[in-house]
């Protein structure tokens, strides 16, 4: 049924490009180019972005979100996988734009495959699985040795011992492009799977939140200490995992389910508290759980950073490598309680949590 509204005076919608526009019965994206008004549905057919906030490249409204692209007249996606968003009858009278919102073409939603990591979470049958998460950076040509890292293989050997799967993924073995700020332009904008992910084939991060999410029932992530914190490798991760947590902001979905999280932490300076500190607090916010004493480490402090010393006690102290190993047994026996229990939940309380309004 026609339904002609009046959504305002030509000459200021204009001057803007693109405008916001709400009426009653549909939220619109209205453009001006080349002397011709087009109106098209606000909500991008990606993620829901607001088109209304975009801007134009040509003769399409661009997305500000993850930047899909629509014809601003038509509603016709850049490609076929965007689908079409609904467009809208426009005219101009009395120096006024009316849209008609009540003929609007069909909306044809994406037809993009659904990500491998969009599919339900659910443990593969089969023994306990222990994944070590390397954040030491290297010279791939000139390997030196890593006490964060030989303290993760001996964990991750005595898991294998015990009878335990296992697999070691080291982040400077994958070129993964760094967090965008998605989540900087709105909530909605930062989704699971990672839009970075969705977006960009040649991203390698999918390993790690196959471990996470999917594969590990336990995980040991192991760093250095550099200026009293984390390696740069930890925290370029630890942005692009703000997906799994937002997840529960955004849709109260909880990803992280029944795992656990130890950590090991190793450096020529101290500050190992406020390193496990962060840590913990970011691991719990995505949903793991920890075993009493979730994490080892070793420093000589500050008065103390002669490498060559520090690297020989950690390769030779069978002290600290009998850590190791009752760290990868206590996240394990920690696993193995929550596999036989009820586990945790799908959803929590929003009451005091991140986000809540």
């Amino acid at each position: 049924m026609v339904d002609w509204v009046d959504v305002g005076a030509a000459d200021d919608l204009a001057k803007a490009g693109v405008s916001r526009c709400v009426t009653p019965k549909a939220r619109l994206a209205v453009s001006f180019r080349d002397g011709t008004f087009g109106a098209i549905a606000s909500a991008c057919n990606h993620a829901g972005g607001p088109l209304r906030q975009g801007h134009l490249d040509g003769e399409r409204v661009v997305c500000p979100w993850h930047q899909w692209r629509f014809h601003r007249c038509n509603g016709h996606g850049a490609t076929a996988e965007q689908g079409n968003v609904q467009s809208y009858p426009v005219k101009v009278e009395d120096g006024r734009v009316l849209v008609d919102v009540g003929t609007a073409t069909s909306r044809v939603g994406s037809k993009r495959a659904p990500h491998p990591l969009a599919r339900p979470v659910e443990r593969a049958p089969g023994p306990l699985r222990l994944a070590g998460i390397s954040t030491t950076a290297m010279d791939p040509d000139n390997r030196r040795f890593s006490g964060s890292d030989h303290l993760l293989g001996i964990a991750l050997d005595s898991a294998r011992s015990a009878g335990a799967e296992t697999q070691m993924i080291r982040l400077d073995d994958l070129k993964f492009h760094a967090c965008r700020g998605y989540y900087s332009k709105a909530a909605g904008a930062c989704t699971w799977p990672c839009s970075i992910t969705q977006m960009h084939a040649d991203d390698e991060l999918t390993p790690v939140y196959e471990a996470l999410v999917y594969w590990a029932d336990a995980i040991v992530v192991a760093t250095l200490i550099r200026w009293g914190a984390a390696s740069w490798l930890y925290f370029k991760m630890a942005e692009r995992l703000n997906c799994i947590q937002n997840a529960i902001t955004t849709k109260n979905k909880v990803l992280i389910k029944n795992k656990v999280a130890g950590f090991i932490i190793v450096g020529g300076q101290d500050n190992i508290q406020s390193v496990a500190g962060q840590m913990i607090c970011f691991f719990a916010e995505l949903g793991f759980l920890f075993p009493q004493f979730p994490y080892i480490a070793h420093s000589r402090g500050w008065s103390h950073e002669d490498m060559e010393n520090n690297v020989e006690h950690v390769r030779t102290s069978p002290e600290i490598a009998e850590g190791a190993r009752e760290l990868a047994e206590r996240c394990l026996a920690y696993a193995q309680q929550l596999l036989d229990s009820e586990g945790t939940p799908d959803s929590i309380a929003r009451g005091g949590r991140k986000a809540n309004h």
